[in-house]
């Protein structure tokens, strides 16, 4: 509810990373790892924005930020065929007028 962001081990109660403040305050409505390439993550806060984490170039912060000014996103989810090496990775986006919205993510994001 913050925007921190915390990655857990199975075996361990306390957290391997902790980022703070990640989202400036906004909460955290979806979160999801990369289907197919594992050290990236994307979240999506409560004021439509996007962040790309990619571990292996930055784990301080993440790499990108986009905004969906059009209108509020109310969830996302990935799709993506992790057992094919096309690095074709796309974000579902819904918005709250029901509309889905689809968007490809860039190669350097999504090949394996």
């Amino acid at each position: 509810s913050d925007g921190s962001i915390r990655l857990h081990q199975m075996t361990s109660e306390y957290p391997l990373m902790q980022w703070n403040d990640s989202t400036k305050g906004q909460p955290i409505i979806a979160l999801q790892w990369a289907l197919t390439r594992p050290a990236v993550f994307f979240a999506l806060d409560a004021s439509s924005n996007i962040y790309i984490w990619d571990l292996l170039e930055n784990d301080l912060l993440p790499v990108a930020k986009q905004t969906i000014p059009s209108e509020k996103v109310v969830t996302m989810t990935l799709l993506g065929e992790p057992e094919k090496a096309n690095g074709l990775l796309g974000i579902v986006l819904a918005k709250e007028s029901g509309e889905i919205d689809i968007q490809y993510v860039k190669k350097k994001w999504a090949l394996p």
